[in-house]
């Protein structure tokens, strides 16, 4: 699996000691998945297509609807989501954006370059 690694990012304001640290993908899309849930207007997380979503069925995968792609500059992530009809996507699609950045960055210290949001579908509410 491939691992982020990030030097030089102090974690804490006592004296910096030498080492390095080591964020796997999977606690990324742990943060982004917890940011997209929290965001108003989006009532799910959603399978990139069929065969990952029979893949995600068959595992009881938690972590459907964000795939994180680490390269030397930052992370990229692409986020597939179910939103509320009636809502409006560009703006909702915006709240994403903004809570995932602002979650992974401030956790974590990388830096993301890239939220891609997908959606996959419309889900309306019923009132009862």
């Amino acid at each position: 699996m491939e691992r982020l690694s990030i030097q030089g990012v102090p974690m804490t304001d006592s004296k910096n000691v030498p080492g390095k640290i080591e964020i796997s993908p999977t606690a990324l899309t742990t943060i982004a998945h917890a940011a997209i849930e929290r965001t108003y207007g989006v009532v799910g997380l959603a399978a990139k297509n069929v065969v990952d979503g029979i893949a995600n069925a068959l595992t009881r995968e938690s972590h459907k609807g964000v795939n994180v792609h680490i390269d030397d500059d930052g992370v990229v992530l692409d986020v597939y989501v179910i939103l509320e009809y009636g809502t409006n996507l560009k703006s909702v699609s915006d709240s994403v954006i903004t809570s995932v950045r602002y979650s992974i960055e401030s956790t974590t210290g990388i830096d993301v370059k890239q939220i891609n949001v997908h959606v996959q579908g419309l889900r309306v509410s019923t009132n009862e």
